[in-house]
């Protein structure tokens, strides 16, 4: 009997897995989208109404260039230093740069793909997929299953495990920092592991055993950053490959999960503001799907189940009937019911981070805890708000060295996002301590656009609405300096990929406020590449930034703060901004045009000013590789510091030994 039940859980936040302009090592991505999701509800102890407000962005929609002939030499010759010349009289701060450039990149990488099954514990170690005994997870004694180096890639690594029930596979997902395309291996755990089988492109997948015991691997294939198809595939004696579901909307995208207790396989089909579900029963993984509830523009919905019951969270604010298959029964809860009596463990077995973690949501800051992070026995942690143009307090995180005296003096390094509802990430990285560790204030503004404060923090921050997000990144940097920490000629604003709008904007709006800016992987043509629907992914955008191509509102909208269309001749911070040759994500060539049109824009105004004018510095540094964001590259967080302490005339002695001492962990 069909049951329907009415579900009351209006906090499922505003965002939906997708692929964007945020991607790193360690990144949200369709396939651990539940893991991060149940991981921050974990954080909440359990707290439905609040915690789901608070479930955490996928990395966001992207962009990419479908052809291109240029290379980094067409726009910005780099000069490449012969390390062998470097003359005996170098100075420390270019030899220790020179050092950290040129050392194994493998030092400062932090692989965490890993996974725990049966009592086995899969993992990444050097360049092998292997296990060990859970007992023995911290030792040496490990089975190697497969050497990376088979596939002959570039440097691979490990970014998705899984494990077949039963343990005769494992799965393991193989990228580059050089490509964002990814390979999915099979290998046949046996005394001689052996692969099975190799697909290329596949963004999820997941296993599932079938009434005859046999394993069944499920994957979505990716083609130009999209993913639309979903396949199942058998391996052995029994080898069967076949392609059962393609999404025909180009402006939705396909990613599974597999239900915490594995008994069904969900496939979901999202954009920013629909979903559609359907179940596959993992006694019966080749039977038809089953639908369990036909998209309706603004429902989002998201399955979970356990004992003969589906959890259907979502983010309607009315009831709303979802036809369930006969074989379930819904849960139903209110939203004032105590979360005590959910029958549902929410929380996500997972290992500890290896670093603490910040996490800023409701006015309050988490902090997940897992090895000892040295930066919180020297540093003091603040939240502060700031009021922007319309009354909205907008929070703030501060870090600063305890012992710092007269902060109005120390550099400030502003951190913002405010976009795609993704949160603004606090995460541990070892440049960051070594800026406090020499007197930098950290500030992270938490801006509207961001994800935050839920939904609407969200929704007050896109579309027509994206001038909130400056005007609250505006208001904090303003409050900062009102409240004695730094002043503006000793403040730096950092941020990259979405987070490169605000920054620009303000750039054209306050530059005053700032001293200098550093933006990697930055979005700064948004009218223009918003209005190129060759691109693959524009559509999957439309509703965050708005579609100028058909809607002038909009285009007058995005034209009142899209950094590249206002550019003008004034004093503006020096600029340095690292691209990549190859990145699918953000046009390189709209990078290039806003680097070309604000220089031109500077030497107008130089004129203008006359002698004796002080042009600020803009570098465009074109770095090889297909990634997003490379966040471990030496060379980049070198570059970046070297210019932040020249633009802002700061004795550079000692940080780059400092530097050094934290690239190993």
């Amino acid at each position: 009997m069909q049951q329907k039940s009415k579900l009351f859980l209006q906090a499922l936040k505003y965002s939906i897995p997708r692929l964007g302009k945020c991607m790193q090592k360690q990144h949200l991505n369709h396939y651990n989208f539940a893991d991060h999701y149940y991981n921050r509800i974990k954080l909440k102890k359990c707290h439905l109404t609040k915690c789901l407000q608070d479930k955490p962005t996928i990395s966001e929609l992207a962009r990419n260039i479908p052809s291109r002939s240029f290379s980094c030499k067409d726009f910005l010759p780099i000069k490449q230093e012969n390390k062998d010349s470097l003359s005996e009289n170098m100075d420390a701060f270019e030899k220790v740069r020179t050092k950290l450039e040129t050392q194994p990149q493998e030092e400062y990488e932090i692989i965490n793909a890993e996974v725990k099954h049966g009592g086995f514990v899969y993992y990444q170690e050097g360049c092998c997929l292997v296990r060990s005994k859970d007992e023995e997870a911290d030792n040496d004694n490990y089975e190697v299953l497969f050497n990376l180096e088979e596939l002959k890639l570039d440097q691979p690594f490990i970014d998705c495990i899984r494990v077949a029930p039963d343990e005769k596979y494992v799965a393991a997902k193989i990228r580059t920092e050089d490509s964002e395309a990814s390979t999915c291996i099979v290998v046949k755990l046996s005394d001689q592991p052996v692969m099975e089988a190799s697909f290329p492109n596949v963004s999820s997948f997941e296993w599932v055993k079938d009434e005859e015991e046999e394993d069944v691997l499920f994957y979505t294939f990716q083609r130009n950053l999209r993913c639309h198809d979903v396949y199942r595939a058998t391996f052995g004696d029994n080898k069967r490959n076949e392609r059962f579901y393609t999404e025909k909307d180009p402006s939705y995208f396909v990613f599974l999960y597999l239900t915490k207790d594995s008994r069904f396989l969900t496939i979901n089909i999202m954009n920013k503001t629909t979903s559609e579900v359907w179940l596959i029963d993992g006694l019966s993984p080749w039977d038809p799907p089953v639908l369990i509830q036909k998209r309706i523009h603004g429902v989002l919905y998201y399955i979970e189940h356990r004992d003969d019951e589906l959890y259907i969270l979502t983010n309607v604010g009315e009831p709303t009937e979802f036809k369930l298959p006969p074989w379930a029964c819904g849960f139903i809860m209110d939203t004032n019911s105590d979360p005590k009596n959910c029958p549902f463990q929410l929380c996500s077995p997972i290992r500890p981070p290896k670093y603490y973690t910040y996490k800023f949501a409701e006015g309050k800051l988490f902090e997940e805890t897992g090895h000892e992070d040295p930066i919180t026995k020297t540093s003091r942690v603040l939240r502060l708000e700031a009021k922007s143009k319309d009354g909205k307090s907008v929070p703030m995180t501060i870090f600063h060295k305890t012992d710092s005296e007269d902060l109005q003096k120390k550099p400030l390094l502003v951190h913002v996002y405010g976009a795609y509802g993704m949160d603004l990430k606090m995460n541990f990285r070892p440049e960051r301590r070594v800026l406090v560790d020499d007197g930098w204030i950290l500030a992270y503004c938490h801006v509207r656009g961001g994800g935050e404060l839920g939904l609407q923090w969200h929704a007050d921050g896109r579309l027509t609405k994206k001038l909130n997000g400056l005007a609250d990144l505006e208001a904090c940097i303003k409050t900062l300096h009102g409240q004695g920490f730094s002043q503006p000629s000793l403040t730096a604003l950092t941020a990259f990929s979405a987070g490169g709008v605000l920054v620009g904007a303000l750039c054209n709006s306050n530059p005053e406020l700032l001293r200098a800016v550093t933006l990697e992987a930055p979005f700064l043509d948004v009218l223009n590449t918003m209005m190129d629907t060759t691109l693959p992914l524009t559509l999957e955008e439309l509703e965050e930034w708005g579609n100028p191509s058909s809607d002038e509102k909009h285009k007058n909208y995005i034209k009142r703060y899209c950094p590249y269309q206002n550019i003008k001749p004034q004093h503006y911070p020096s600029i340095h901004i690292t691209a990549y040759e190859n990145d699918e994500r953000v046009p390189l060539k709209g990078i290039v045009n806003y680097t070309d049109k604000l220089k031109e824009a500077i030497m107008e105004h130089a004129k203008d000013t006359g002698e004796g004018y002080q042009a600020p510095n803009v570098v465009l540094d074109i770095q090889p590789g297909g990634n997003h964001v490379i966040e471990d590259s030496h060379k980049k967080i070198t570059a970046q510091i070297k210019f932040l302490y020249e633009e802002l005339g700061l004795d550079s002695t000692s940080v780059f030994e400092n530097l050094k001492k934290y690239l190993k962990f």
